[in-house]
C-alpha cells in the first residue's frame, strides 16, 4: 500500500474510533440522566449515590476523547472536512460532560427531596424531563446520521423547554405561598427544572455541532425574530 494511502487508512480508523467513543459517551450520559430522574420518581437514595458516582467514567471518557482528538490534529493535520469532524467531536464531548454534570446536580437535589416522607408533585418535572431527554437523543442521532433537518428541529424545541421551565417556576412560586411548610421541597424542584433547562441548552449546542459537522454551516447565535 502506498504511504499516503496507508496514512489515510490509519487516519480513517482513528477518526472512526473517536466517533465510536463519543457515541458511547452519549449512551452513558443518557443513562445517567435517566437514572437521575428515577431518583425523583422512585425516591431511591441509593440510585442517587450511584448516579453521582457514575459521573467519573464520563469524566474519564471526556479526557480520553480530548487527548485522542488533539493527537489526530497534531499527527495528521487533516483537511477541512475532516478537521470539522474532529472539532465537532471535541465540542460534543464537552457538552455531554456538562449534561452529565446536570444529572449529578439533579441526583443531589433528589437526595434532599427523599429525606421528606411526603413525596413532592413531579408531574410537570416529568414532562420537562421527557422534553430534555428527547432533545439529547435527537441531537446525537442528528450527529450520528448527519441529519441536518433533525438537528434543526432540536434547536426549535429548546424554546419549548425554556417555556416549560418558566411555567413551572410560576406554578411552584405560587404554590410556595399557599404551602409555606413545603418551601424547601419546591425550591429543590425549581433547581431540578433549571438543571433540565440547562440540559436542553447543551443538547442545542450538540445539534449546532451536528449541523456544522454535516454541512460546514455555523448556526450558532442565529436568533429568529418573533
Amino acid at each position: 500500500m502506498p504511504a499516503d494511502k496507508h496514512i489515510l487508512s490509519r487516519f480513517d480508523e482513528a477518526l472512526e474510533a473517536l466517533r465510536g467513543d463519543v457515541l458511547m459517551m452519549a449512551s452513558l450520559t443518557e443513562k445517567n440522566l435517566r437514572n437521575a430522574m428515577r431518583c425523583l420518581v422512585d425516591r431511591g437514595s441509593n440510585l442517587c449515590s450511584a448516579t453521582i458516582a457514575d459521573e467519573g467514567e464520563i469524566d474519564e471518557l471526556e479526557k480520553s476523547i480530548d487527548a485522542d482528538g488533539v493527537e489526530l490534529l497534531r499527527g495528521f493535520q487533516p483537511v477541512a472536512s475532516d478537521l470539522r469532524q474532529i472539532v465537532s467531536i471535541i465540542k460534543i464531548c464537552s457538552n455531554l460532560e456538562r449534561i452529565a454534570d446536570q444529572a449529578v446536580n439533579i441526583a443531589k437535589r433528589c437526595r434532599k427531596l427523599n429525606r421528606d416522607p411526603n413525596p413532592s408533585d413531579t408531574e410537570q418535572i416529568n414532562a420537562m424531563f421527557a422534553q430534555a431527554i428527547g432533545m439529547v437523543q435527537d441531537s446525537m442521532s442528528a450527529y450520528r446520521m448527519s441529519d441536518v433537518n433533525l438537528a434543526r428541529s432540536v434547536l426549535e424545541r429548546d424554546k419549548m423547554l425554556d417555556q416549560m421551565n418558566h411555567d413551572l417556576a410560576t406554578t411552584l412560586t405560587t404554590t410556595m405561598g399557599l404551602v409555606p411548610e413545603r418551601i424547601t421541597d419546591y425550591l429543590n424542584l425549581l433547581f431540578i427544572a433549571r438543571h433540565l433547562e440547562r440540559v436542553g441548552d447543551h443538547a442545542e449546542n450538540i445539534a449546532e455541532d451536528a449541523i456544522y459537522a454535516a454541512s460546514a454551516e455555523d448556526v450558532r447565535h442565529n436568533k429568529v425574530q418573533a
